[in-house]
């Protein structure tokens, strides 16, 4: 990690036992940075899965609409420039760096911090603002972290927001049910949101994102697939898919409040071929080799299923599996996903992060900071690494994968 990469982790690294994020604080440096009122409309998305893929689509058809679009992430793909981008574009290396240093320059002015600290999540969320602000951006695309009402996107109150399926994920964090994990999420909103598209959800989840959005006088519209602009054959496959229809009617909606025209057929057509989503049923050969390997952000049994359903259908057999859950994911469903394939299951050195559950006696087991190219290549030519963000990002790393730009935006 660089010195200057090194300020939106500094609180972090710093905090002491028992001391939490504050979003004050996150304000407050807001408030420095002058960007509480940043005068560009915001679309944020917020959900238990499929966020990364909805603010993509939703950023691709925006730029297809002629709009300049900032669009910030979490986490990276392979870097922390992933986060935050122009048109689909991470940031070069001196822009990154730029906004590091006046985020650095706007935290000594803080008083140290106390009740609470600087979250990395909010400072890249702070730093993307900044950047939409510099790059004269037209609309702001916001992923929202695990949270909503809670997080530091809440300081830019959207526009339109995008909700992506929610379940029982962060349960004790956010709230101990998935509807109380639905309301914080939907709390993101406010009196200002002008539209907030939905997913189909299960009943307790929706009453809960009715309610909350009820005390702002805002009616919830649930995603209708059928009636998209965006061609099929564009829309990616398995779970992303109904996510990327999301982003695209957030999008629209966002279209509609702003009374900006939509992009013409043929432009949108061309804009969303161009989108690629690593990390997500994405195909990479292992460079030097003829091997490949199919990665994908899975976490549930679902997930997985679909995943090695894809693999098999593409090479018939599969050779290894790398896999990455940690306790709060759906391990089980995992193991029974997998059944006999050779399996090695990878740990991430973070101490947030549990590896507890236990595994079949015939899995291997390895760090993840000792994860080699050399050991895909020496799998089969046939690998899935199914998983977490975070590891998925170190594959994409390991097979060189480009992710520098997503999508083709206007030229």
């Amino acid at each position: 990690m660089t010195a200057d990469t090194d300020v939106f982790f500094r609180e972090w690294r710093r905090r002491r036992p028992g001391q939490t994020r504050s979003l004050d604080r996150a304000r407050l440096l807001a408030t420095e940075l002058a960007l509480l009122d940043p005068d560009i409309p915001v679309l944020t998305v917020v959900g238990s899965k499929g966020k990364g893929t909805a603010a993509t689509f939703a950023s691709a058809y925006l730029a297809a609409s002629g709009l300049r679009v900032c669009t910030v992430t979490s986490p990276g793909l392979r870097s922390n420039r992933d986060r935050i981008r122009l048109d689909g574009r991470s940031r070069t290396e001196g822009e990154f760096q730029d906004l590091a240093e006046s985020l650095g320059r706007a935290m000594d002015t803080l008083p140290a911090a106390s009740a609470g600290y600087l979250s990395p999540s909010g400072l890249f969320t702070l730093g993307g603002v900044l950047q939409a602000r510099r790059g004269d951006a037209d609309v702001i695309v916001l992923e929202a972290g695990m949270g909503g009402r809670s997080d530091e996107a809440a300081l830019f109150p959207p526009t339109v927001a995008a909700i992506t399926p929610i379940f029982a994920e962060h349960v004790g964090v956010l709230g101990e049910t998935p509807a109380a994990i639905a309301e914080e999420k939907a709390g993101v909103t406010n009196a200002s949101t002008r539209a907030v598209v939905s997913v189909p959800q299960p009943p307790d989840v929706t009453e809960a994102i009715i309610r909350t959005l009820n005390g702002h006088g805002i009616t919830l519209e649930t995603l209708d697939e059928h009636r998209s602009l965006v061609p099929p054959r564009v829309l990616p496959d398995g779970f992303s898919r109904v996510n990327a229809l999301l982003g695209c009617a957030a999008a629209q909606r966002m279209l509609e409040v702003r009374a900006t025209a939509g992009p013409s057929a043929d432009r949108l057509a061309s804009v969303m071929a161009s989108i690629i989503l690593p990390g997500r049923l994405s195909w990479h050969l292992i460079p030097g080799t003829d091997s490949e390997v199919l990665a994908d952000c899975a976490i549930s049994r679902p997930g997985m299923a679909t995943a090695l359903a894809a693999a098999r259908l593409r090479w018939g057999t599969i050779d290894h599996a790398f896999v990455c859950l940690p306790d709060h994911k759906d391990v089980a469903g995992a193991i029974t996903e997998l059944g006999d394939l050779p399996v090695t299951f990878v740990r991430l050195p973070y101490q947030h992060l549990r590896f507890t559950h236990p595994l079949p006696p015939g899995w291997q087991v390895v760090e993840a900071d000792d994860l080699a190219r050399v050991t895909l290549e020496r799998s089969g030519r046939h690998v899935v690494a199914l998983g977490t963000v975070y590891f998925i990002g170190r594959i994409l790393e390991l097979v060189d994968a480009y992710t520098d730009r997503l999508f083709r935006g206007p030229e």
